[in-house]
């Protein structure tokens, strides 16, 4: 694991932290109203701060945790592929399959 990577590990964790610390917050907040039975109108601005910047952080690390990214296009990846080996799927290729013991051809394979 290299010093970026970490660094944007630890990023990831401190967001996802103080994501669930707004939740946390929020709930917090919503039995506060509940008990002195106010109107709950929204959140304070610094709980609503708080996810904002959270969410940012969080999105931001996973982008360089991920990795690189292929390209959404299909033509890219198979620009170089001829058209007979696009196709080209070997498992999907069955030798023993029923047109030996309707032609003459071949002779018919008796399973024991």
């Amino acid at each position: 694991m290299t010093m970026v990577s970490s660094l944007y590990t630890i990023m990831f964790t401190c967001g996802i932290l103080s994501l669930l610390h707004t939740a946390y917050s929020a709930t917090q907040h919503r039995s506060f109203v509940r008990l002195t039975e106010q109107e709950f109108t929204t959140l304070p601005i610094d709980v609503l701060v708080q996810g904002v910047l959270s969410l940012i952080l969080t999105m931001y690390a996973v982008l360089f945790i991920a990795g690189d990214f292929k390209e959404i296009r299909a033509n890219i990846d198979l620009q170089h592929k001829t058209w007979d080996t696009v196709g080209h799927r070997p498992s999907f290729m069955v030798f023993s399959h029923r047109g030996r013991c309707v032609t003459s051809h071949y002779p018919a394979v008796v399973d024991d």
